[in-house]
């Protein structure tokens, strides 16, 4: 840190003879203040006053990160900085006290120095760390210390590392509560079972764009699971789009499911009883039309529908509605009183939105949470169900309409929302807005909409 950094640390933490109200602070407090700082800063405080010389020894976090070795050279570094970085990293874990680490987190190239790493990471677990953060980028299978995988006080893990995930023979993680796992392939069947069968606390676990291709079939059974986040995107470089693994879901307490994907393994979600809220996003491609991802999709929402509150994506919409493959045994969600558009609804989808309104008979919040697509040409019969009486419009309280930019298609909604939905409430409408303001178009929608009559006589639109 050079001395212009140095000076800014000492403004911010209001350093000086004359008046140093924090130096006064106890060793705990300013401990907890520098957990906020990169570690680099906090080490470098050490140089404001003798008061904060060891003061950094002992701070809950610790977060280590490369990329300050290449942040004014893209994707280049020299092996000087390098020898610096690892310095760094070897003397702030030599000269910490003997004090917890609460929260580690790593994010460099492991082609450094792969021992280097290795010790690193046992450095932090001999410490007693809580959450362990790794970003570890490979050229080659690296292998995470063995104590990892039967450390005692984890309670956060957060592994993302772009290789084949080596898993011990024995895992046991009676603690840990948080598990994101990004970017690795699973080994196969019987290592990875292991690592989602010894978690019994385990309260939620994420699986972000990794590989399952070396597995067949694998249960995620974990009674005290309560949030699930799959992303699962395909391996394109495979000839094979879609995989042979199939992946259950067994978890009573299950109250939050999320996926994202182009539902290229086969999931049954066997026993989410529990479950309160879910959110798909399945993007279009020219395999949405594909019989058996629509039938995997048709299955995913079917098993969906007991959740109260349901967030989809315009293209999950699409896919599900495909011209060639209507949905013929889609379910009534009696239950689902919340749904959010997740993404700008698209061109096409206006008509599929209509279509999977009338299996939400008991609908009363409906958010469109990135706004329509300016491009959309629909009137006010598109916008019109075709069983107003037997469909959400009868319990329909309250709808949010985001990024509204005051165009025809936009109006013509609002318009027959007004005119069928006759429980409305409320219509939040949040208006687009240029860097040169709101258009005059905007405000002359505003005042005809707010002068026109509505079914509900207390229902109000508020323009933000």
């Amino acid at each position: 840190m050079n001395g212009l950094e140095l000076q800014d640390v000492g403004a911010v933490l209001n350093v000086d003879e004359a008046n140093d109200r924090i130096s006064r602070l106890p060793n705990c407090v300013l401990q907890y203040i520098l957990s906020f700082l990169p570690t680099k800063e906090a080490v470098a405080t050490s140089m404001l006053a003798r008061r904060w010389r060891d003061i950094w020894t002992a701070v809950p976090v610790v977060d280590f990160d490369d990329s300050m070795l290449y942040s004014d050279r893209l994707n280049s570094w020299h092996p000087i900085e390098i020898t610096r970085f690892m310095n760094f990293v070897e003397r702030v874990l030599l000269l910490r006290d003997a004090s917890k680490i609460e929260r580690f987190r790593l994010s460099c190239r492991v082609c450094f120095s792969a021992s280097h790493v290795h010790a690193w990471i046992l450095e932090a677990i001999r410490h007693g760390v809580q959450e362990l953060d790794l970003c570890l980028f490979v050229e080659e299978t690296f292998l995470l210390p063995h104590c990892v995988y039967n450390c005692g006080t984890l309670t956060s893990i957060k592994l993302e590392m772009n290789c084949v995930l080596q898993l011990p023979s024995i895992i046991s993680f009676p603690s840990l509560k948080s598990l994101h796992l990004g970017l690795v392939t699973f080994p196969d069947d019987i290592s990875t079972q292991r690592l989602f069968s010894f978690c019994p606390v385990l309260e939620e676990l994420a699986i972000l764009d990794c590989d399952w291709t070396n597995l067949k079939s694998i249960v995620i059974s974990i009674p005290s699971l309560k949030s699930l986040i799959i992303d699962d995107l395909p391996v394109f470089d495979s000839s094979d789009y879609f995989r042979d693994c199939e992946i259950k879901i067994d978890a009573g307490n299950l109250i939050f499911w999320k996926y994202r994907g182009y539902l290229v393994n086969e999931i049954h979600l066997t026993n989410v009883s529990s479950l309160v809220k879910a959110s798909l996003h399945i993007p279009v491609l020219h395999q949405a039309k594909n019989p058996l991802m629509h039938l995997r999709l048709l299955k995913m929402f079917c098993e969906l529908k007991n959740v109260s509150t349901l967030g989809i994506s315009s293209c999950t919409l699409e896919s599900l509605y495909v011209a060639e493959q209507m949905p013929s045994n889609l379910p009534v969600f009696q239950k689902v009183t919340h749904l959010e558009l997740t993404m700008q609804l698209g061109l096409h989808a206006g008509g599929a939105l209509m279509k999977f309104l009338l299996h939400l008979p008991n609908l009363e919040l409906l958010s469109l949470s990135k706004g329509l697509d300016p491009l959309m040409c629909l009137t006010e019969g598109d916008w019109t169900p075709q069983s107003a009486s037997k469909c959400f419009m009868s319990s329909l309280k309250t709808v949010v309409l985001q990024n509204f930019h005051g165009n025809n298609t936009e109006v013509c909604l609002l318009k027959s929302l007004m005119k069928h939905a006759f429980s409305l409430e409320r219509i939040n409408v949040f208006r687009h807005k240029s860097p040169s303001g709101y258009s005059e178009e905007q405000e002359d929608w505003r005042n005809q909409l707010q002068s026109l009559s509505r079914v509900s006589e207390s229902c109000v639109i508020m323009f933000f």
